[in-house]
């Protein structure tokens, strides 16, 4: 792979070249001719009448053909340069377009640069760096809305409650519930301002540092207790299919990865649902995949589950910021391993692959 990039790029670098040589030469060729047509014409004109050993005429005559040179030389020059530097400018002016905040321009070269390899190549990577920009752009300002909102539902739940309390008459069952209520939001406002910290915290993460052996096993059994008040209200079915596994990976981290996975699953799965966690290994891999009934995610939001602040419930009708997928892709990837998801009739299978070993041995 790196070698066919290696030769797709040299590719590039003579295309480009090669085009300045021919434009280099063209200009040279051309203001030559046209010098060479001047002289003729004048010297067939008699406007200089060279007769043998007539020195001075013909010295005048070769100053001329140099004073010609020179203007033809830079007046194709000026206009081919005008010609070629016609896409550099249209770049450099939808740069700026980008650079100013209008992530809707598309870069087109046009003719006849745009016909050359390398001119589809740079228009491909402006325009494919102007749509991820623009997707970014709409998810934040998305992520910024609906963080707004999930924000502000416990505040505002937890200060109705919390005023509640103060009455005097209330019963020691309201008392408790309302309590309870408090300590619910409490710990979801906490639960969203730590996937944002986390997040922040592993993209600017390159290496592992804090890497040892642990048993995997007993790691996400601990995450299925944290969880089991959710899995209770809900009336889940749990199967768990694993034996005993170790792996040296940092450990902390992982538990995002378990948490956010299960949690996803337990707040996708309809009540009664099911959730299933499988633990297989091959000789330098383990695989853990964790399954739950509900709805199937379309195929065209498969591809973009795992981007910041995404949420495939675009309704936003569950509870979600868009930030769990993306921490648990991130810790993934600084583990050398990869997760992937599969939906379809009414399973959705959430699966990371990880190398039994992690030590880091590059970063990425």
């Amino acid at each position: 792979m790196n070698k066919q990039k290696h030769r797709t790029a040299q590719k590039q670098r003579f295309e480009l070249i090669a085009i300045f040589m021919v434009i280099t030469i063209s200009t040279f060729i051309i203001s030559m001719a046209a010098v060479s047509a001047i002289t003729y014409i004048i010297v067939h004109t008699g406007a200089f009448n060279i007769v043998d050993k007539d020195l001075p005429g013909a010295g005048r005559l070769i100053v001329l053909i140099a004073l010609l040179s020179i203007v033809m030389n830079l007046l194709f020059i000026g206009i081919g340069s005008k010609i070629w530097m016609r896409p550099v400018n249209r770049l450099i002016n939808k740069m700026n377009s980008l650079a100013s905040g209008d992530y809707s321009v598309r870069m087109d070269i046009g003719r006849p640069f745009g016909n050359f390899y390398v001119s589809r190549m740079i228009a491909d990577s402006f325009n494919k760096m102007a749509e991820e920009l623009q997707n970014t752009e709409v998810l934040r300002s998305d992520f910024i809305n609906n963080f707004s909102h999930e924000f502000k539902t416990p505040i505002v739940s937890i200060y109705g409650f919390a005023r509640l309390l103060k009455r005097e008459r209330l019963t020691e069952e309201q008392r408790h519930e309302y309590i309870d209520i408090i300590e619910e939001e409490s710990l979801r406002l906490s639960y969203m301002a730590t996937n944002v910290l986390n997040l922040t915290k592993v993209e600017n993460q390159t290496i592992l540092t804090n890497v040892h052996a642990f048993n995997l096993s007993e790691q996400i059994r601990s995450c299925i207790l944290l969880l089991d008040d959710k899995l209770t209200r809900k009336n889940l079915e749990l199967y768990v299919d694993f034996g005993e596994y170790m792996i040296s990976a940092d450990e902390e981290l992982l538990k995002h990865v378990w948490i956010n996975l299960l949690d996803n699953a337990v707040k996708f799965s309809p009540e009664y649902g099911v959730v299933e966690i499988k633990i297989e290994q091959d000789i330098e891999h383990l695989s853990v995949s964790i399954t739950n009934s509900g709805e199937t995610i379309p195929p065209e939001r498969q591809s973009r589950i795992f981007n910041k602040f995404y949420q495939a419930d675009e309704s936003h009708f569950s509870e979600g910021n868009g930030i769990g997928l993306a921490i648990v892709k991130r810790v993934v990837l600084l583990h050398n391993g990869n997760v992937s998801v599969e939906s379809h009739d009414g399973f959705t299978t959430f699966t990371v692959r990880l190398p039994k070993d992690c030590s880091p041995r590059h970063s990425l």
